[in-house]
C-alpha cells in the first residue's frame, strides 16, 4: 500500500522544451524539404534519352 501512495504522488508530467505546435511545425518543415528533394529528381531518368533510345532499339528484336 505504501508503494502505491508513493507512485501516485510522483506522477507528474515531464516538462517539454517547446510548444507542441513548434514540434508539428518542425516536422512539417522536414517533410516539405524532403518532398522538395524528391521532387527535384523527377526528370533524371529522361535527361539522357539518347542512351535509352539506342538501348531500346538494340533490344527491340526480342
Amino acid at each position: 500500500m505504501l508503494y502505491t501512495l508513493l507512485t501516485e504522488t510522483e506522477n507528474e508530467l515531464a516538462p517539454i522544451i517547446m510548444h507542441p505546435f513548434a514540434f508539428a511545425g518542425i516536422t512539417a518543415a522536414i517533410f516539405i524539404v524532403l518532398g522538395l528533394v524528391t521532387w527535384s529528381y523527377r526528370d533524371v531518368s529522361n535527361r539522357h534519352s539518347h542512351k535509352t533510345d539506342s538501348a531500346a532499339a538494340d533490344h527491340g528484336h526480342h
